[in-house]
């Protein structure tokens, strides 16, 4: 029989889960950067000092980077309050998560335990390890050359290659490098043709000593532009003219889900328009992908989709909270065997969807629910203000006089971090809310709604907790 502290821990560990999602210390529509680290950061000390195992466990879950990275630094800071079992499951999760994250984010962990001074042996260690299983290291000397440098010097280790130890330290002390991409490095520095077998971020830096011209650049360093990378720079070679976009154009077939639907919103509408076909069929494909073989097995099903002009989202986030929506809607199109979207604008072609106008949540839940869906999915930051609380007081009603038997599952996922409840913002004590980061992770996380509509309690979470555990440390040891 679970405690009240039982109950209490379950609802504290879901709280952290749905920050752990959605908060990036960034500016949202609603609070300031401040706010959000402020608010972020006393979460993950009141979880570590009152559930460290539940803490370390959490790096299991679909959370964002920007937190598996916090979790990772805090773990290490605090190693010598860990008992010897602890120490050795958590470096486990550490160790696999870390294999998870872009190299980037590792490198820049690694750079911030050396300027706190976090230089104990389990974190030298584990620098190693994720050194020693790198695919190419002469290829992160050249394009994350002061992470790379940093770390060395900070776990003291000394590169494998005498050849990549030397470029760290005394770059253009030699005249040839038998290495191609150190040697490629090399002559870019005279040659600017060489510049161009070089990765883009690098590149950058050499066609301006050059002298490049930005329309050039861009149109010849294109063939060496990762996916991401191609879709990032593309607003900016439309400015260049229609040779420098044209050469940036990239294959949208294999995108991921959500970055592609951040794609099409980042394209004004003509070009949405004029080039539908091509867009409708990449977000299908995508979405049929991420449902697997679940596609087609949900039955029928009910979204509701914010597309309100705080969908915007913030500066350093544009558009984030839309992008997850539009994603949320080809992929449950993909899982549904009948399936009706609804945006609260009232607008019928998602492709063109754009932030604008309140969110009137309350009449789309209404509108939903006379669909007589099996799921009903609500994707929104929660700010129902069209009149303020309709949807709390319509799924209330829902819930206790008219479908007390649970025909309808409903679950509402929230992209958006509320800094001053330390939680998404939530419609209804009768509907389990999740954070949602990317559309990729909303059937695990409708698995994972299971926990905060009460169903079960701490037990069966640590259990789902140890489950994906063992998943992340097989999959890194594999």
């Amino acid at each position: 029989m679970e405690t009240f502290g039982d109950l209490i821990a379950a609802d504290d560990v879901l709280l952290f889960v749905n920050a752990a999602i959605t908060a990036t210390g960034q500016r949202e529509f609603h609070s300031d950067a401040g706010a959000q680290r402020l608010s972020l950061d006393f979460l993950h000390a009141y979880m570590l000092g009152n559930y460290r195992d539940l803490y370390a466990g959490v790096l299991a879950l679909d959370i964002n980077d920007h937190n598996a990275a916090l979790i990772i630094r805090r773990l290490l800071e605090s190693a010598a309050v860990a008992g010897v079992e602890q120490r050795r499951s958590e470096g486990r999760l550490i160790a696999g998560r870390l294999a998870l994250l872009p190299p980037q984010r590792v490198y820049g962990l690694f750079g911030a335990l050396r300027r706190a001074g976090v230089n104990n042996r389990r974190t030298r260690a584990l620098l190693r390890d994720w050194l020693s299983a790198r695919p190419d290291l002469a290829f992160d000397a050249v394009k994350y050359r002061s992470g790379l440098k940093a770390a060395l010097r900070h776990a003291h280790l000394a590169p494998g290659d005498g050849e990549i130890g030397t470029f760290l330290f005394a770059p253009l002390s030699r005249a040839h490098y038998d290495t191609p991409v150190l040697e490629t490095w090399r002559r870019a520095h005279f040659e600017q043709a060489a510049l161009y077998e070089l990765p883009y971020t690098v590149a950058e830096g050499f066609a301006a000593r050059h002298g490049v011209p930005r329309k050039v650049f861009l149109e010849r360093i294109a063939p060496r532009l990762t996916r991401g990378e191609a879709l990032r720079l593309q607003e900016a070679a439309r400015a260049q003219g229609p040779a420098a976009a044209r050469a940036l154009r990239t294959d949208l077939s294999r995108m991921p889900l959500t970055r592609l639907a951040g794609y099409v919103l980042s394209l004004p509408a003509e070009e949405r328009v004029e080039r539908r076909e091509e867009l409708n069929g990449a977000l299908r494909t995508a979405a049929r992908r991420v449902a697997g073989v679940h596609r087609g097995t949900w039955g029928r099903v009910t979204a509701v989709l914010d597309d309100s002009f705080s969908s915007y989202g913030s500066g350093v986030k544009r558009r984030r909270p839309l992008t997850v929506a539009l994603a949320c809607h080809y992929l449950l199109g993909a899982l549904a065997g009948d399936y009706r979207g609804l945006w609260t604008s009232g607008r019928g072609d998602a492709l063109l969807a754009h932030p604008v106008g309140p969110t009137p949540l309350g009449e789309r839940v209404l509108d939903a629910l006379e669909t007589g869906p099996d799921r009903l999915v609500i994707v929104s930051d929660g700010w129902d203000n069209a009149p303020p609380g309709l949807a709390a007081e319509v799924l209330r009603v829902w819930r206790t006089r008219l479908d007390t038997a649970r025909r309808t599952s409903v679950v509402h996922l929230n992209p958006v971090y509320d800094a001053a409840d330390f939680d998404v913002r939530r419609l209804a004590a009768s509907v389990p809310t999740a954070g949602i980061r990317d559309a990729e992770d909303l059937p695990a996380l409708v698995e994972i709604a299971q926990f905060a509509e009460g169903r079960t309690g701490l037990a069966e979470l640590k259990a789902y907790l140890d489950a994906r555990a063992a998943r992340l440390t097989e999959g890194s040891a594999r």
